[in-house]
This record gives C-alpha cells, structure tokens and sequence, in this order.
C-alpha cells in the first residue's frame, strides 16, 4: 500500500510533513492517526506500520511530523506547546479526515498530545475517536527528568538538564530531515557521523535491553533532525503538561496503556496512573523495554493496535507481561 507524502498547511501558516496511505472513503473501518512523541518525527512509526501491513492490516493510516520536528516548519515563538500541537492535530484531521471513525496512538509527547485532543476539542474526539493507544507517555509530574534514579542521582540529572534547556533553544543548526522508511528496511540509511557519535547515549536513555543498532541510529537522527529551539519549548510545555483530569473526557473509549519497564523518560508509575485514571483501560507492561517501546516492541505494539481497529470490547482493567501479549490480542 503506498504512502504519500505532502505537506498541511496549519492555520497559522506552520507547514507539517504528512504522510497518508489512503484517502477518505478508501473503507469503512477507522482510520488510524499516529502521533511521534518528543525529538522524534513520524519514521518513529516506521516498524509498527510495517507490522500492521505484514499481519493484513489495510486501515488507512495517517502520521505526521509536529512543527520544529522531521521534515515540518520550525515552530513559531510561542507554539511550541503541547496545547498547540493538539489544536494542529484536530486542523489536520479537519481537512485530511473530515469524517468517520478514529484510532489514535501516540507516543511520548504524542500520547500528551491526545489527551491535550481531548481536552482542548472534546467534541471531536467524544463523536470519531472509538480507540486509543496511549504509548510510553504521561498525564502529568513530567518537571522534572531523573531518568527513574533515586535520590541525589536523580536531583543530579534534573539540575543538569535544567541548565542545558537554555542553552538547546539557542542552538540553530538542523540537520536533514531523512526519508520515511530509513529503519529497518535494506539494512537502513547510512548513519551520518554526528549520530554515530550521539548513538551510546541515546541508547543508554532511551531502549532497554540489547536494541537494533539501526533503531539507536534512527533515534540519533531524528533528534538531529529537529530545530533545537523548537524541541526546548516544547520540553518546557511537557513539564507543564497536567492533563489527568482531561482523560474524563476517554472514558468508555477502548482504550490500551503500554510502557516498558525499562523506561527512564515515562517510567511505569505515569502508565499506572493513566491506567487508574481510565478503569476500563488495558495496562501492558512490556519486560527488557524502554522508552522507544514503538521500535524495540514493534510487533506487540502493532498488535494492540490491531485491536483497536477492531473496537474488542475492553471491560477491566489488565497488567499483561511479554508472554501473554500474543494471548491478549488475538
């Protein structure tokens, strides 16, 4: 099924990358919107997309890249917010997909983005939205970064990264955009020098156990990719982000939480607390996972997903380990 690539001009004139595999009216089914979480652009969903389509998955898919990240514009002062990345979503969901049923997935910064949907237009999502996915992400208590160490270790890490905010959102060298589809297909892209020298530290924060050396590229170039004073606005809007109440707004929409127990950005306690908040929402915890759970759990991820389109009845509130994801989404 072949994707198409274009751009969507927002209402204040940012330009986003888009990438579609169908038009409306290409089925009756939902059409699945996946949303790339912070620093990253829409390659991120690179393997779930493959997974979806090798398990006969024919859904409409759409992705984009949010503005200051991939292939999109650099965000104005002031827009790089989760707020405004929420209200970008719903104007290209307006334009690209003006009816039917959706599913949406988001990853990171993508999930906080869908429950700022939610909040910010809950028409839209109480009349489309039959399934969501919220993947390695938050509602709230993200000020803070101690990457899950305890005590000094983790002040540490928060006084560290507080101090190189500034200095990221003065930076202005944005490295090319890449193609979609650089993970994972005829061994990958060429890695460019800079994201081999960034490589061991992305993979020490971001995957768990014993990751794809193409994935931890990616990753690099991806964040190289990205406007540095976009991306520290936009960490900025994540420690303000405090949208628990907002998933009211969910509740009744089948709905999956997944988080790897190895994740260092957006640790268990934020999907337990997502969980708890939506009592009807399935909890999967994925052993050896980290952060990057949409590359490194590909295929679990594109199966929960799966299930989504399919709108199964979820009626309890599940922790499912590694073993018994294949159990559950069948």
């Amino acid at each position: 099924m072949e994707e198409r690539v274009d751009r969507f001009t927002t209402p204040d004139g940012t330009r986003l990358r888009v990438a579609d595999t169908g038009r409306t009216g290409d089925g009756d089914g939902p059409t699945l919107v996946l949303v790339h979480g912070w620093s990253q652009d829409l390659r991120t969903w690179d393997r779930v997309v493959d997974d979806l389509r090798r398990t006969g998955v024919s859904a409409r898919v759409l992705r984009y890249d949010h503005r200051g990240h991939g292939g999109s514009d650099a965000a104005a002062r002031g827009t790089a917010t989760i707020d405004t990345a929420a209200d970008d979503l719903a104007a290209l969901l307006a334009e690209r997909v003006p009816d039917g049923p959706l599913v949406l997935a988001g990853h990171s910064m993508g999930g906080m983005t869908l429950m700022a949907l939610a909040e910010r237009h809950p028409g839209l999502v109480a009349e489309r939205v039959v399934g969501i996915a919220f993947v390695a992400t938050a509602s709230d208590d993200m000020a803070r970064l101690d990457l899950a160490l305890p005590g000094r270790r983790g002040e540490a890490v928060g006084r560290i990264e507080h101090a190189l905010g500034p200095l990221t959102a003065r930076l202005g060298h944005r490295a090319p955009a890449g193609e979609i589809g650089d993970v994972g297909r005829a061994g990958g892209a060429r890695p460019r020098s800079r994201a081999t020298l960034l490589a061991p530290a992305v993979r020490a924060l971001v995957f768990g156990h014993r990751p794809r050396r193409a994935d931890v590229l990616s990753v690099a170039e991806q964040a190289l990719a990205a406007h540095p004073p976009s991306v520290a606005a936009f960490r900025a809007s994540i420690a303000e982000h405090r949208r628990r109440t907002a998933l009211a707004a969910l509740s009744g929409t089948p709905t999956v939480v997944l988080v790897g127990d190895r994740d260092r950005l957006c640790p268990q306690r934020h999907a337990r607390a997502i969980a708890a908040a939506l009592p009807d929402a399935r909890l999967v915890l994925l052993p050896g996972a980290g952060h990057m759970i949409n590359l490194e759990r590909a295929d679990e991820v594109a199966a929960h997903v799966a299930g989504l389109l399919a709108a199964p009845p979820i009626t309890t509130t599940e922790v499912i380990a590694q073993e018994d994801v294949t159990r559950v989404s069948a």
